[in-house]
């Protein structure tokens, strides 16, 4: 019996002198690094918090520790149905659970989200050489109220 290659989507891969790990994959390292207390640094992929977070950003997603998400805090978190791992805002929260959204995504939120879905916070979005800092300070909160009634 002959046993099969893991498929792409498994197997960590260098490129451009980086490595490329699936979405399972990166979960798993992120969860490793918080569990140290460590923040995560990784490039983002996908649209979805455009104009804030744009393809290829770096961003560092810190542990929550004791202090838990609030509203307008950019999350990286575990999609319910996917079971992959996204990176949206806070826009608001009912007991345990918090409703999140993609900035990019005014129709399509991702809907209740259990705390224990959230991965960690995110703390700094870099461009290049540049920190983009708006959106995570005092007008994250703004943009969250804005999202949630659908501007």
């Amino acid at each position: 019996m002959s046993k099969q290659p893991p498929s792409e989507y498994q197997r960590p891969s260098l490129q451009k002198g980086g490595l490329q790990l699936s979405g399972e994959a990166l979960i798993e390292l992120m969860l490793a690094v918080h569990a140290k207390g460590l923040p995560f640094r990784f490039s983002a992929a996908g649209h979805s918090m455009a104009p804030f977070i744009r393809d290829r950003d770096v961003i560092t997603v810190s542990p929550l520790a004791s202090r838990k998400p609030g509203r307008g805090d950019v999350v990286a978190f575990i999609h319910p149905e996917t079971k992959m791992l996204g990176i949206h805002r806070l826009l608001a929260f009912k007991g345990t659970r918090f409703l999140i959204q993609g900035d990019n995504m005014p129709e399509t939120p991702d809907g209740m989200i259990r705390r224990e879905a959230v991965l960690g916070r995110v703390t700094r979005v870099e461009r290049g050489s540049q920190r983009v800092r708006f959106g995570l300070g005092p007008e994250r909160r703004l943009i969250a109220l804005l999202s949630h009634r659908g501007w």
